[in-house]
């Protein structure tokens, strides 16, 4: 599904360029559930970003399902990421005078389906997610936890191929992160490719294997039951 060859990302601030990416080569297959690891500054948020279309690479190639990204046009990019490409973002993005239900039917919205098709199908998402009797809250009338569950909602409505979830425990409790986590499994189970970052080991351990970011550079790959410590922090790990 995802093939990047030799990638780099660079930015340039003042009259310095800051390298956030450095000649990345890595396959992830579809179906596949993959952890990125890293410190802050790290490259991580930067490598979600462009396997989500969102950024495209200053150098190198990357291929998502055949296509190469480099040669699309940004309104290409934009169709591709609605059909194919579900965000979970740690800071939810929903839009508060919108309810739990119309925040999980924007996407439909955006593509063009009938008024009476995105209700069936949001009422299902939620049901899915277990906020059926919270359709009609707003955000503000929503916990923490309740909320990142519309986000997956709305995620997943379009049925992506390719879920990408970055710090989707971050800002949550125990309880509500391994909510969460449940749903990102059965996800997973079945069939979505998911590529999450986290900084938690007990989170990443979900995932089937880590890549470990530094500077720019894939520097770990770890199969996720050999993760016993923070190979941020304990970098010997293999």
């Amino acid at each position: 599904m995802i093939q990047l060859t030799n990638v780099s990302k660079t930015y340039e601030v003042g009259d310095q360029p800051v390298h956030a990416l450095v000649d990345v080569t890595e396959r992830i297959q579809t179906g596949e559930f993959v952890a990125i690891m890293g410190s802050s500054g790290s490259g991580k948020s930067t490598l979600l970003n462009l396997l989500g279309c969102l950024l495209r690479p200053s150098a190198g190639s990357y291929t998502l399902n055949g296509q190469d990204i480099g040669t699309l046009s940004d309104v290409e990019l934009s169709r591709l990421r609605q059909k194919f490409i579900g965000f979970i973002f740690q800071s939810f993005h929903l839009v508060p005078r919108l309810t739990a239900a119309g925040n999980v039917e924007l996407p439909m919205m955006f593509a063009g389906i009938s008024t009476s098709e995105r209700q069936r199908r949001a009422r299902e998402a939620l049901e899915a997610v277990g906020l059926t009797e919270r359709a009609k809250h707003l955000p503000a009338q929503l916990s923490v936890g309740q909320r990142q569950r519309v986000v997956i909602a709305r995620a997943t409505i379009m049925r992506p191929q390719l879920i990408l979830a970055d710090e989707p425990t971050g800002n949550l409790d125990r309880a509500s992160s391994e909510q969460i986590l449940k749903l990102l499994d059965q996800l997973h189970a079945q069939g979505q490719t998911l590529i999450m970052v986290t900084h938690e080991v007990d989170v990443a351990r979900r995932a089937e294997r880590v890549l470990v970011i530094d500077d720019g550079q894939i520097v770990q790959r770890i199969k996720s039951d050999a993760l016993i410590r923070d190979p941020v922090l304990h970098p010997a790990v293999k």
